[in-house]
């Protein structure tokens, strides 16, 4: 069966159009509403990876820690995986290599990654010469080990990389197949890849060992006394002596395997088609919100295996596809004002830097002292601020630097050369984040 050209794009692999076409526009609330889930991950960093003590001890952090449980952070994070799919098709050009795809997402990746790592390193004190520790975290390849003290093995929040990497080694390769799926159709695939993510988790619970209970059972790793310790666990001496730290399997299949987390990409590539074919059309933004407060809340109710991504990952999708409506429709909002746009951009550099940054923080600041609720406030911020500025350096001195000196143009291919139609979002939406 046959389509034409208004009902399917066409075709992707081996093209010679020339790379002259404009770029299609700049979305500003997406780039904008970035830091909003950075913001989050960062505020559930907060309270469990700033070793406040005896605050995070008391009945007031238990209370806090109910209401902005890992499920918070985890949020965030499906928002990035699902914009970066839909980013990545949205940006796309006729004429791009392959080659030169894959180069100019590992000089997006890599750069501010290494940059955040030595700075884990130096904070921490971490010991070199055990190569288990850092080595498959520096090769963004850790998130495959199914032990803890590997997936948590160095920068924490670096683990939502080895996604992105899969999704942008799959995306050349996969991206023939998604379009074909005619225009008429796309909203009953992308109703089928959610479908198919709740049956994955839904699998992972009934046959695969792991927490069967529908408690907010994360926690901080505490250490004896009320006196704060000089280092949160997984930047201490301690953990990075262990040979092995187990981690739940359904918990690791479910949330960190980067296999698992692939449709999430995939539902966003989806989604930038029911954009760009004019599917969808919503423009008002309570409806998504409305569903993704309440899908949120149902993740109080709902086994472990669901409670981080797989109830989330429809109305991200419509929060997504209706900021970039309201985008094309000329419809400003906060999201879209300059200095949203600045702090979205900056938004993938102060996701991995601020980890380091607590990791400072509690060994110069907090190690040795006692504080409550008021001291941790206090630290986180000043976390904030600290790690908004050191975002900024990374973004301006490093990343903008390194994509304008090294990520090259976009040159027609010849008849003949294998290529997607790619290029790099607009400079409003550059820097997408995972993660």
């Amino acid at each position: 069966m046959t389509h034409s050209p208004e009902v399917l794009p066409a075709p992707v692999v081996a093209t010679t159009a020339p790379a002259t076409d404009p770029p299609r526009p700049a979305l500003p609330s997406l780039t904008g509403t970035r830091w909003w889930a950075a913001f989050a991950v960062f505020v559930l960093h907060a309270l469990v990876f700033l070793p406040v003590y005896p605050f995070q001890k008391s009945e007031l952090f238990r209370r806090l820690h109910q209401w902005m449980p890992m499920q918070l952070g985890a949020a965030g994070v499906t928002f990035f995986f699902v914009l970066s799919g839909f980013i990545i098709y949205w940006s796309f050009r006729p004429g791009m290599p392959v080659g030169l795809f894959y180069r100019r997402r590992v000089l997006k990746i890599y750069p501010t990654h290494l940059v955040a790592a030595a700075v884990f390193v130096v904070a921490a004190g971490v010991p070199l010469h055990r190569l288990v520790v850092w080595l498959p975290n520096v090769l963004l390849v850790h998130a495959w080990v199914p032990k803890w003290s590997t997936v948590g093995g160095l920068n924490v929040p670096s683990w939502s990389l080895v996604s992105e990497m899969l999704f942008y080694l799959s995306f050349p390769l996969l991206l023939p197949l998604v379009r074909r799926v005619p225009t008429r159709r796309l909203l009953l695939a992308a109703t089928l890849l959610v479908l198919f993510v709740l049956a994955v988790h839904a699998a992972f619970y009934l046959w695969v060992p792991g927490p069967k209970g529908i408690a907010n059972a994360f926690a901080p790793r505490l250490v004896p006394g009320d006196s704060s310790p000089h280092y949160e666990l997984h930047a201490s001496q301690a953990w990075f002596a262990q040979p092995d730290i187990p981690v739940s399997p359904s918990y690791w299949l479910g949330y960190t395997f980067p296999l698992s987390r692939l449709p999430e990409f995939y539902l966003g590539v989806l989604t930038a088609r029911l954009v760009l074919e004019k599917q969808w059309r919503n423009t008002r933004l309570a409806p998504p919100l409305l569903a993704l407060i309440v899908a949120y809340a149902a993740t109080w109710v709902v086994p472990v295996d669901f409670k981080m991504s797989a109830l989330l990952i429809a109305p991200m999708a419509a929060l997504v596809a209706t900021l970039a409506a309201r985008d094309l429709q000329g419809i400003s909002g906060l999201n879209a004002h300059p200095r949203m746009v600045w702090f979205g951009n900056i938004s993938y550099a102060f996701y991995l830097i601020q980890f380091p940054v607590m990791v400072l923080i509690t060994r110069f600041l907090i190690g040795g002292g006692q504080f409550g609720f008021l001291g941790w406030i206090g630290f986180a911020l000043l976390a904030l601020v600290l790690s908004t500025v050191a975002a900024a350096a990374l973004y301006h001195w490093v990343d903008v630097p390194v994509m304008n000196r090294f990520a090259g143009r976009t040159r027609a291919s010849p008849p003949g050369a294998e290529s997607v139609t790619l290029d790099p979002p607009a400079r409003a939406l550059s820097g997408e984040i995972r993660r």
